[in-house]
């Protein structure tokens, strides 16, 4: 027994997962009518033009009645009721090999014990169901956040650009002469590239385990990797790159390669917004 109820869960599960989208629209028609009136006609247009035709795989065309009259008249009625919603289709440019199904399905039958509104359930039961079968939607590729060397037009929030000439002496926070050089080219890339928000994030590396933050020797004050972080950020700032794009934040030892310990000593450059 138990295995029986596995086998059936699986065939269900399966089931779901191939499950096709489908897209209903519908038309309603007058009584004994298969005439499909203006404004109905408009709406399926409207419908048709708002769909991703590229994902329509097939069209089926399904025809109904009410529960009143005899089956072989309602038969006929919901049939003539799904042709005229294709010739409508068709005349709107859609081709014929598409509709793969056009049926009538005659009268709808009503439950004995609903005797409240009958002639508005009457009214929507005398209609015809165009059904969109949809292809899968493509799968989005996922980007994540990558470590680059400069920036490009394939950036995206969260990836960390790391300057090779943006590591620091020990217990210092002033920039060198090749540090300015490297930021020169980056304030003009930022320039030209407006779109880019960044965080410029400072590190140290060798703290004692009970500090998460080191000495800078200069100000002799425990605030090095924030230090690092502000002293970039406003030499960004003399290159006219606008403050309201960046921000700028130390991380301590936080964050640290996993490699020498020298390239711990460093700022790197966050994008927050593209």
């Amino acid at each position: 027994m138990i295995k029986k109820r596995v086998l059936v869960f699986l065939l269900l599960m399966n089931l779901g997962l191939f499950a096709q989208e489908e897209i209903v629209q519908s038309i309603y028609f007058q009584t004994n009518k298969s005439d499909v009136e203006t404004k109905y006609t408009n709406e399926l247009l409207s419908f048709l033009q708002k769909t991703d035709s590229t994902r329509v795989e097939s069209i089926e065309i399904f025809g109904y009645c009410d529960d009143v009259g005899k089956d072989d008249y309602n038969r006929k009625l919901s049939t003539e009721r799904a042709n005229k919603v294709k010739a409508e289709i068709t005349k709107s440019g859609i081709k014929s090999k598409i509709i793969v199904t056009i049926e009538g399905k005659g009268r709808i039958l009503i439950d004995d014990d609903i005797d409240e509104n009958l002639p508005e359930i009457r009214s929507k039961n005398r209609r015809v169901d165009v059904v969109l079968n949809m292809k899968p939607e493509p799968e989005e590729e996922i980007k994540l956040p990558g470590v680059y060397t400069t920036f490009n037009k394939e950036n995206i929030v969260g990836d960390r650009i790391m300057l090779s000439d943006m590591i620091f002496e020990r217990g210092s926070s002033k920039l060198s002469i090749k540090s300015k050089n490297q930021l020169d080219k980056i304030a003009r890339m930022l320039l030209k590239n407006k779109n880019i928000n960044i965080e410029v994030q400072g590190h140290v590396c060798c703290t004692p385990p009970n500090h998460k933050e080191a000495i800078d020797k200069e100000t002799k004050k425990r605030k090095l990797s924030h230090n690092r972080a502000e002293a970039v950020y406003k030499y960004l700032v003399i290159k006219k790159v606008p403050k309201t794009r960046m921000t700028f934040k130390g991380y301590g030892n936080t964050k640290p390669l996993g490699k020498s310990p020298e390239l711990d000593r460093r700022v790197e450059l966050v994008i927050t917004k593209v």
